[in-house]
């Protein structure tokens, strides 16, 4: 396990040193103090709440942790979730709802019995902040320019909406997808490393990678963005749908394929989930949060003024609603994990399901 850096013991440092860590610790709490949260939080975890550097992000004379947290059950058999927040810099409160459910998490250790039980039987990996770089520029990209949700090597099948399904124009316009000859960026290099070492071969698994955007309602999207046509596990996220809203029938998510908004190139989870399902003998189901932005717009329209008012809450007692609001969700997702036997379709009923959720999500495609 990698040392969180402010916890290595007797670690004697040269003045001059010491005075660029107290510069770096200052505009990390100034640029990015999502890292500094995470960071304390860590530090105060229990044992069982493994910690490590996935790998690094460079930006302007800094290099920026990626942090991995692993929770849970170590067997290989074992059902996992997968969490990822900070994929665009700017939509720093999908970040900060990861962090804010990982620290419910890690504070329910110390006395929820049943929550033990249930970590024995799930594995959970968390990527709080894999875009570290950008969210410290605030910026959609990376810090080279790259739009990370453009950036895998897949192709939309259809015409993709101008600029907005990924363009090579320019770094410096957004949803920049890179240039193909150079690959994929250091920080989704990253997440497929966690992903090819975690996901293949369990039985069931599925990420939750948590964003913002414009919308009234927030919204759980799943692939394909890259094709009109249905994904080959479909029946599988309608049955997901069917418990979540028995369980929660007041919820406010709205369940869509993502290519019912737009198509893109380079969709990572299209990627991912192209590549796992292909390789594993067990069900990979991404899924997307996108908390709709508009909604916070409407209630506070001079957050028009500020780039960050057009996918973060400002007001603080928004803000708060916002973290409290979707630990249902994600608390749902583990629960679901864990008992996926019980409601996976069978195939009695899989062609059922693919049909329903056919006619439910693709009856105007052609």
């Amino acid at each position: 396990m990698t040392e969180l850096r402010n916890l290595t013991p007797h670690r004697v440092i040269p003045a001059e040193q010491a005075r660029r860590d107290r510069q770096q610790r200052g505009r990390l709490r100034t640029f990015l103090p999502e890292l500094v949260d995470l960071e304390r939080l860590l530090a105060e975890a229990p044992g069982s709440v493994t910690t490590r550097v996935a790998d690094y992000a460079g930006v302007s004379d800094m290099t920026l942790p990626i942090y991995r947290v692993d929770i849970g059950s170590e067997r290989e058999d074992a059902p996992a979730v997968l969490l990822v927040g900070g994929v665009h810099g700017l939509e720093r409160i999908g970040s900060q709802v990861v962090i804010a459910w990982l620290g419910t998490l890690i504070s329910r250790m110390g006395w929820d019995q049943s929550l033990l039980r249930l970590l024995e039987d799930i594995h959970i990996t968390v990527l709080p902040i894999l875009n570290p770089g950008g969210m410290y520029l605030n910026q959609r990209s990376n810090p080279n320019g790259v739009d990370l949700m453009r950036n895998a090597p897949i192709k939309a099948q259809e015409r993709s909406t101008f600029m907005l399904g990924g363009q090579r124009f320019s770094r410096h316009l957004p949803w920049y997808t890179g240039a193909p000859e150079t690959g994929m960026e250091v920080e989704n290099l990253t997440l497929e490393s966690v992903i090819r070492e975690l996901l293949p071969d369990r039985p069931f698994s599925v990420a939750l990678d948590c964003h913002s955007g414009f919308g009234w309602q927030d919204q759980i999207w799943f692939p394909y963005a890259y094709r009109r046509r249905p994904m080959r596990g479909i029946a599988s996220v309608l049955a997901l749908k069917l418990i979540w809203e028995q369980a929660y029938p007041n919820h406010d998510y709205r369940f869509e394929p993502q290519s019912r908004h737009y198509l893109t190139h380079g969709d990572l989870w299209d990627y991912f989930y192209k590549q796992i399902n292909r390789d594993s003998n067990g069900i990979f189901l991404p899924l997307t949060l996108e908390m709709g932005s508009w909604r916070w717009i409407r209630k506070r329209p001079r957050q028009l003024f500020r780039l960050d008012g057009f996918f973060n809450p400002l007001v603080p007692h928004r803000h708060r609603r916002v973290l409290r609001s979707h630990l249902a969700w994600i608390d749902f997702l583990l629960h679901a994990a864990a008992s996926h036997r019980h409601w996976l379709p069978d195939p009695a009923s899989e062609s059922m399901l693919r049909e329903a959720a056919i006619m439910h999500w693709y009856r105007d495609t052609n």
